[in-house]
């Protein structure tokens, strides 16, 4: 990348989401069963590797960036009740830093015992705000897509001010080359302010690739959505992709490979519509995407065309996400104003 702006901290967010993916990989083929499931209040799956994830990834913001409060998705309070699951958690962080230090002694992100781990999970309580610098964790995007194989996300977003200025996203399931589905998969994306959009792959193949938004007529566009309709309204999406002249089905799936998705032009545009009026974003769900699709030639915003504004806490408080290539943007917004 051209910036030093950030360098440090795309480091070790490239760093910390590729290691947490490495623990994510051990825990689908070892631990996906119903004994390594929690269930939130929202009645949302979470695995172990929710935990495990957001401890690796805290232990390295930890120890580089000590000054930089982390706005994270998870605390540790049910692994501090569940001493089992506890241990379960640290067996499989100790196993990904122990493959991690046989090919590279370790300098960052070190975790000696169960309760170490604990306190980085907890890292992530910050209220978030309008002013200085913060990052944004989701250590698994895209919960149910891990437990079927499709897609998920580990994801980090640094702020400043209530600006993303900084996203890295680690896609396990995402295919190397688009054109093979079914082959190599694995990736990891980085983008920062003024520097552009990368990726590679996460087994460190193949050198970092810019990648650039696809400029395509908007009737051979693609949608991209949730997978799940609770997340988004299907039916005002089909509604919209009418009024724009669009005939191809939308691709669905899960987390913030969305983002990464449209980045690389694999599709064009993502709708993501409220389906509830007190429905608020989460800021990690977001963060690290708009990064990127800034820097690959896209914009981003709410329902109403607005800037999404990550300064007001730990949601969003405006409605939907829209983000589609520059030149096409505003067509999409005067759809989506006329259909909701």
């Amino acid at each position: 990348m051209a910036s030093l702006l950030y360098a440090k901290e795309l480091k070790v967010a490239e760093l910390a989401v590729a290691r947490a993916a490495k623990l994510t990989t051990l825990v689908f083929r070892d631990l996906v069963n119903k004994a390594a499931t929690l269930t939130k209040e929202d009645k949302s799956p979470v695995t172990v590797a929710d935990f495990g994830a957001q401890a690796i990834v805290n232990a390295c913001l930890r120890q580089a960036c000590p000054d930089i409060p982390i706005v994270g998705e998870e605390d540790a309070a049910d692994l501090r009740k569940n001493p089992e699951l506890k241990e379960k958690v640290w067996a499989l962080v100790k196993s990904t830093l122990d493959e991690e230090a046989k090919e590279d002694e370790i300098a960052v992100g070190k975790l000696e015992n169960a309760d170490q781990m604990l306190d980085c999970i907890d890292l992530g309580t910050y209220e978030g705000g309008a002013s200085g610098l913060m990052w944004a964790l989701d250590p698994i995007d895209g919960t149910k897509g891990f437990l079927r194989a499709g897609q998920y996300a580990v994801c980090l977003g640094l702020i400043e001010d209530g600006k993303p200025v900084l996203g890295a996203i680690a896609c396990p399931n995402l295919p190397v080359d688009p054109s093979q589905p079914e082959g190599t998969r694995g990736l990891l994306f980085s983008a920062v302010t003024g520097a552009g959009a990368y990726s590679r792959p996460l087994d460190n193949s193949d050198l970092p690739k810019r990648i650039l938004f696809n400029k395509r007529a908007l009737e051979e566009s693609t949608f991209c959505e949730s997978v799940e309709s609770g997340h988004s309204a299907h039916d005002v999406n089909a509604a919209i992709a009418q009024k724009l002249g669009i005939t191809k089905e939308p691709v669905r799936m899960d987390s913030q490979a969305k983002y990464c998705s449209i980045s690389r032009g694999d599709g064009d545009i993502y709708l993501r519509l409220p389906v509830s009026a007190t429905y608020e974003e989460k800021i990690w769900d977001h963060t690290a995407g708009n990064v990127l699709v800034h820097e690959a030639g896209g914009k981003v915003s709410d329902m109403h065309g607005n800037p999404l504004d990550f300064g007001k806490g730990r949601t969003l408080k405006s409605k939907g996400v829209v983000a589609a290539e520059a030149s096409v943007f505003d067509k999409v917004i005067d759809a989506v104003k006329q259909s909701t």
